[in-house]
């Protein structure tokens, strides 16, 4: 029988990054322009008065501090509240790909693999800069994998589905080692002039890389125990962009074609799901909570992480059992609980055993338990 197992990861970090001053900033300075502009309005009651936000307010309700960004900019631009991203021609790599073959060149190097080692590419993330050509293939091409590739969606699990894909690809022996990659761009969907949600995403690219457990090391990598998915729909994480829409002339698009949601339901709604999940996972491979060493958890809000790893081991974990990168890299979407297993996952001795839990708009849910080699 083929098993699986984790035997690299990698990360793209974009330079330029925003802390929350900076983007509170920014932000007041449009409220007070907005609010000024309309003034006559708002005193009639006709409109509501926009109000300013705080660092105090954001890692209060979020837990984060700063965030890596493409673009700077157009993001602390009070006029604009908008990444500047200039399309690229046809000719050229997207951005997407750059990112992506910058993370899975690391996963590759830290697997000791090199390209020809490697049968597939699955880019799976919140949104793609295109429909097709996919920008997997993109990457597969621009990397010289020989093979296939595909993109998938499932918004900020898509990485935790990827991997099953992945696992399933491996272990059905239709791939001898899968790249999957996470090149999130957030700060394109996100709505900056919302003081609800103008502080929750960044930018960021993650790669792992699933592969046949004989063609690695001895004790190398993290052996994967097993993958479990959920998903219930609903609308409050949505974003209505798509072909049959399109931004206005000013490039940022209208608020409903952006992110948005209803937070506290999701809060309320997600969370116990989230961690019955892990439960239901745990015992179907005759585990305990208590056999985890690690939690590396979707990386969307620190009270709600606190609150799924609680309900999880029965009492509050500690930064080492659910490590946070939140405050240092924000919402990055799907690529968030892998950028927590890249930085947080060198320190496990042989035979520790964890859990990479994503979950979000759909609502969906990815569970994968591994155990270091």
């Amino acid at each position: 029988m083929i098993k699986a197992v984790i035997s690299g990861t990698g990360l793209y970090t974009p330079p330029a990054t925003i802390d929350n001053e900076e983007l509170v900033e920014a932000f007041n300075q449009f409220v007070e322009m907005y609010n000024s502009e309309h003034a006559d309005a708002i005193e009639r009651g006709e409109m509501e008065a926009l109000l300013p936000s705080s660092s105090a307010f954001i890692e209060k309700a979020s837990g984060i501090k700063r965030r890596h960004v493409i673009d700077k900019s157009g993001i602390v631009d009070p006029e604009r509240m908008a990444p500047y991203i200039p399309e690229r021609s046809n000719d050229e790599p997207s951005v997407q790909c750059d990112m992506a073959v910058t993370a899975c060149k690391e996963a590759l190097e830290q697997a000791g693999k090199t390209a020809s080692d490697v049968d597939a590419v699955i880019v799976a993330c919140s949104n793609m800069q295109r429909p097709y050509p996919a920008i997997s293939i993109e990457v597969q091409t621009a990397l010289g994998i020989e093979g296939f590739a595909y993109d998938m969606n499932v918004a900020c699990s898509s990485a935790t589905f990827g991997l099953q894909a992945a696992v399933n690809s491996v272990e059905n022996g239709a791939a001898r080692a899968v790249l999957v990659v996470s090149p999130e761009i957030c700060s394109g969907h996100l709505n900056f002039r919302d003081r609800d949600s103008h502080f929750i995403f960044g930018d960021a690219c993650t790669a792992i890389l699933v592969e046949r457990e004989e063609d690695t090391k001895p004790g190398q990598g993290f052996e994967i125990l097993g993958t479990r998915l959920k998903t219930t729909f609903s609308n409050n994480i949505r974003n209505n962009f798509g072909f049959l829409n399109r931004a206005d002339e000013s490039g940022i698009g209208k608020p409903d074609k952006l992110f948005i949601q209803q937070g506290r339901k999701v809060f309320k709604e997600v969370s116990p799901m989230v961690a019955e999940t892990i439960l239901g996972h745990l015992q179907s491979l005759s585990l305990a909570p208590e056999d985890l060493r690690r939690m590396w958890l979707h990386q969307a809000n620190l009270n709600m992480n606190q609150l799924i790893a609680r309900r999880v081991l029965g009492r509050d974990a500690n930064e080492d059992e659910a490590p946070v990168i939140l405050d240092e890299y924000a919402n990055t979407s799907s690529a968030g609980s892998i950028i927590a297993f890249h930085k947080h996952k060198d320190d496990l001795e042989s035979g520790d055993m964890g859990v990479i839990c994503s979950f979000g708009a759909g609502y969906s849910i990815g569970s994968v338990v591994v155990r270091r080699r």
